[in-house]
């Protein structure tokens, strides 16, 4: 199973799902993409990724072959995250056949109802989605 995760800024959401993959599935490729260095460089950091790239392309290439899809909701938003999310980047996420799994974030002049500040709840949730998802159980929630 090849999980994609992408985060932009300064990377700290996509460390934490990077690490928290790892332990849950352990057996399947990371591939870790930031949309700019800081990012990538914090991924990197985590020592759990199998592969690592930077940039618009990199995001594209990688949503053509991803089982999963893991980053901040703002990846399926063109503009989003400060301008870090360039259409062609929002489009390889929102288009790929890979099952999306999307953090809410309330930032950036997006609101996400209900989302509380901080939670680790998310973080949680998702994970047991994708081991769902890794280990066969493919319906939607």
């Amino acid at each position: 199973m090849k999980i994609l995760v992408i985060d932009g800024q300064g990377g700290r959401l996509g460390r934490k799902l990077v690490e928290s993959i790892r332990k849950t599935c352990p057996a399947s490729e990371i591939m870790a993409v930031g949309t700019n260095s800081m990012a990538t460089q914090a991924m990197m950091s985590a020592n759990c990724a199998n592969r690592l790239a930077t940039g618009e392309n990199a995001v594209i290439v990688a949503c053509r072959t991803a089982d999963i899809i893991v980053g901040p909701v703002g990846i399926a938003t063109a503009d989003a995250m400060m301008g870090e999310i360039s259409p062609a980047m929002a489009n390889a996420v929102a288009s790929s056949l890979a099952f999306r799994v999307l953090i809410p974030v309330n930032l950036c002049n997006t609101y996400v109802a209900g989302v509380k500040p901080g939670t680790t709840a998310m973080i949680e949730d998702a994970m047991a989605y994708i081991s769902h998802l890794v280990n066969g159980d493919s319906h939607e929630q």
